[in-house]
């Protein structure tokens, strides 16, 4: 899923704006590019026309798709297995570059602001916050995720599919993984690892210096679920953001983490920066446990050799953090039929199967396995019985969905001014 980077502070807001500007003049200067009709434009233009007139346009064309190139195991799914099909099957010739979150939404303002009607990219790979952002901005071409044929196989009736952070996708994205959050532990070494916050807090203060938790998208999903916790449950967060209801579940939180904080590796005054960290420290034996917000992740880590053969997923029983990652296409989308192509291919039985593969990706699918035929069935249900694998019906029972965009985004400055010593800003909003 992309995770979204976010930098705080005035210079970083300087710099952006700088180099905004300065993108501007060049695009403005260079002319901007041709005068294609906007991504919107097509949606509409191709609204009423069979699919298959939709894959004759798209065949010959190019998708540059931007998207979160932070692992080798996706960089190879979409680079060496899902580029060569596109191309063989539909002449569709798929680039991925790197782009995600903030970045990815001012790339988009920029082009706009240069007058771009045609940008650079034709596909992207958002969620959660970044989604919300482009639709305010209206950077997004839509509705046309129903468009697709293999639309017909997704789980539309789990509220963690069919709701991206809350939000109605409404047409402009179409999903295609799924993930939850999960514990890492060593077997050998944690026979009988903590399964609640309470007695995770109990461990941490009795083994001092063997937890932590990163400074990225998995650390700031865990303190979600720590928000959701000490804040009574998830459905206490449900229908939209409630500021006095997240500075009570906030403080809460932060209180049980600084009774912890003494206890935790290198004391608490440093966090590992992503989960690569994490996972380094874990097999090096600094820590004793790791996290990811992919619970195969484990599986294919340990096949890789990046974890010890005994690494294992944990669910905590307070529940685990279960969100979808999804597509969209820019507004000025220059190959939209192009773009619909790809996403479809990736919405097919074989791309999901695929990527779910323990050597290969190991990227939840989102499809409902009741609607796929039955060879398809069997095939999914043996990837299920990996070892390393946490059992669906455990999955479905701790899983609790994403919340209103705006929780995430206020918990993660104020902990980043918390640990810094500067308290918790605007609680008055």
């Amino acid at each position: 899923m992309p995770r979204d980077r976010r930098a705080g502070g005035r210079s970083r807001s300087r710099r952006t704006a700088a180099l905004r500007l300065a993108a501007i003049a060049c695009l403005t200067a260079c002319g901007g590019g041709p005068r294609a009709p906007s991504g919107e434009a097509a949606v509409e233009a191709l609204r009423p026309l069979p699919w298959d007139s939709v894959v004759a346009r798209a065949r010959g064309t190019d998708v540059v798709w931007r998207m979160w190139r932070g692992d080798p195991s996706v960089n190879a799914y979409v680079d060496g297995w899902v580029a060569p099909r596109v191309r063989d099957r539909y002449g569709v010739t798929l680039r991925a570059v790197e782009g995600q979150g903030p970045d990815l939404v001012n790339q988009l303002v920029v082009e706009r602001e240069a007058g771009r009607r045609a940008g650079t990219a034709s596909l992207v790979w958002i969620n959660g916050e970044t989604f919300a952002n482009l639709r305010r901005e209206r950077l997004l071409a839509g509705p046309w995720a129903g468009r697709l044929p293999n639309a017909a196989y997704v789980d539309s009736a789990s509220p963690i599919v069919a709701r991206d952070f809350e939000q109605d996708p409404a047409g402009y994205e179409s999903p295609w993984g799924r993930v939850q959050f999960a514990l890492i532990y060593d077997s050998a070494r944690t026979p009988v690892p903590p399964r609640t916050f309470d007695e995770l807090g109990t461990w941490v203060r009795a083994h001092p210096g063997r937890f932590t938790h990163d400074q990225g998208f998995a650390g700031m999903t865990f303190l979600k679920m720590l928000l959701y916790a000490r804040g009574g449950g998830v459905e206490r967060f449900q229908g939209g953001f409630d500021s006095a209801r997240y500075v009570a579940a906030r403080n809460a939180a932060f209180a049980w983490l600084d009774s912890l904080r003494p206890s935790f590796w290198r004391g608490g005054a440093t966090f590992p920066p992503d989960v690569a960290a994490m996972h380094r420290l874990f097999a090096n034996g600094e820590i004793d446990f790791s996290m990811s917000n992919n619970q195969n992740e484990v599986v294919t880590k340990t096949r890789q050799g990046v974890l010890p053969a005994t690494a294992r997923p944990l669910l905590l029983r307070d529940g685990t953090i279960a969100n979808t990652h999804y597509l969209g296409i820019p507004s000025n989308a220059p190959n939209v039929a192009g773009a619909m192509v790809v996403a479809d291919f990736l919405l097919s039985p074989e791309a999901q199967w695929q990527k779910q593969k323990p050597d290969v990706w190991a990227d939840g699918s989102v499809l409902a396995p009741a609607r796929l035929p039955a060879a398809w069935r069997a095939r999914f249900a043996a990837l299920a019985a990996d070892p390393h694998a946490l059992a669906p019906d455990s999955l479905a029972r701790y899983a609790r969905p994403e919340v209103d965009p705006r929780y995430h985004e206020r918990l993660v400055a104020d902990w980043r001014a918390h640990v810094r010593g500067r308290g918790h800003p605007g609680d008055t909003r």
